[in-house]
């Protein structure tokens, strides 16, 4: 079988580094890897396997030929490179929010709603998920199947990693400051400091109070999942440099026991249970970082509503919440719709 011809945009960055890896991990059958960063960036080295690669110009950089494109480099870069790669026959697959919302392109997960790939053919481009989005279908998608979901009201407490290395860099910053080991770091990628503090604002506000990662949610469950369901988010910031967790309190249209849950989920793709009622039985996003997998944990009813159940979600959000998807989209494409050999 002969192997694709691949690119990278934006292989600077965390996200883009963790695409690289996981191609690698996951041996995905690549004939050449180019990689792409802004101007400013020209000629960083990046690593894929035991290969070092140098990053080309993205501005300059010839289209066809390539088979498939990881995008990570945000929607206003986007808006201007991933319909020149489409155009030019190469497969854009997109970590940013830009085609999320677009009704012609399918937004994937692809251990979720992998038919919808057949639609990548309206313009040669897959749109990737929200981070926190990601992994909630993941835990939502199994017990939908099972018994239809009414309702979900969603609180997130989200890493750092999520706002890029610039986030990372400021919790850890305004830490060694706290100590005095630096002098005092304001607030830059955050609206207030986050060092030993919770931000209960990702994005901007929209004219219903509603934050921006709130509405994106929302509307990326309704378009994977199904319209019919409503979604309600509060989505915190936290000082974690890796790893989203998620509080999930799901309402049913049936009654679903909470053993019955436990068991649909043990046999879900991409999922793993880890739920000990004991001090310690759960899984928190330090334990979490660098695994393929979605925990769940904390499944019990919720008697306060008709049909109620509580979960706990935690993900690396820098592989399933954005590389690990993009891969996974990647693979799905190979198998269903690129044949090569």
């Amino acid at each position: 079988m002969l192997g694709y011809k691949v690119v990278v945009a934006g292989a600077t960055g965390s996200v883009g580094r963790e695409m690289l890896t996981i191609l690698d991990e996951r041996q995905f059958p690549v004939d050449e890897v180019v990689v792409l960063a802004s101007r400013r960036s020209l000629g960083t080295e990046v690593s894929f396997g035991d290969q070092t690669l140098r990053t080309q110009d993205i501005a300059q950089f010839e289209w066809s030929g390539f088979d498939i494109a990881l995008f990570a480099i945000g929607s206003q870069p986007t808006s201007i490179y991933a319909p020149k790669a489409a155009a030019a026959g190469c497969v854009v697959i997109d970590n940013s929010s830009l085609y999320r919302y677009d009704p012609r392109i399918p937004l994937i997960v692809p251990e979720v709603n992998p038919k919808a790939i057949v639609d990548y053919s309206n313009e040669n481009i897959v749109a990737n998920p929200n981070c926190s989005t990601a992994q909630m279908m993941l835990a939502l998608k199994p017990l939908h199947d099972h018994v239809r979901i009414k309702r979900v009201v969603v609180s997130t407490y989200q890493s750092t990693s999520g706002a890029g290395k610039d986030g990372m860099d400021e919790l850890w910053d305004q830490t060694k400051a706290h100590f005095g080991v630096i002098d005092d770091v304001p607030a830059k990628k955050f609206q207030k400091e986050i060092a030993f503090n919770v931000i209960p604002q990702i994005g901007d506000f929209m004219e219903d109070g509603t934050c921006q990662e709130e509405w994106k949610m929302v509307v990326e469950t309704k378009k994977i999942l199904g319209s019919e369901i409503k979604v309600t988010a509060t989505c915190v910031r936290v000082p974690v440099f890796v790893g989203h967790s998620e509080a999930i309190n799901v309402e049913f249209e049936n009654f679903l026991d909470e053993g019955e849950a436990r068991e649909i989920l043990r046999q879900a793709p991409g999922v793993i249970v880890i739920d000990k009622r004991e001090p310690g039985g759960y899984v928190t996003p330090k334990e979490c970082v660098g695994d393929y997998a979605t925990f769940i944990s904390r499944i019990r009813q919720d008697s306060t509503v008709e049909n109620g159940l509580n979960l706990w979600c935690v993900a690396d959000n820098l592989r399933k919440g954005a590389a690990l998807n993009a891969v996974q989209i990647a693979e799905l494409l190979g198998r269903e719709v690129i044949k090569k050999g």
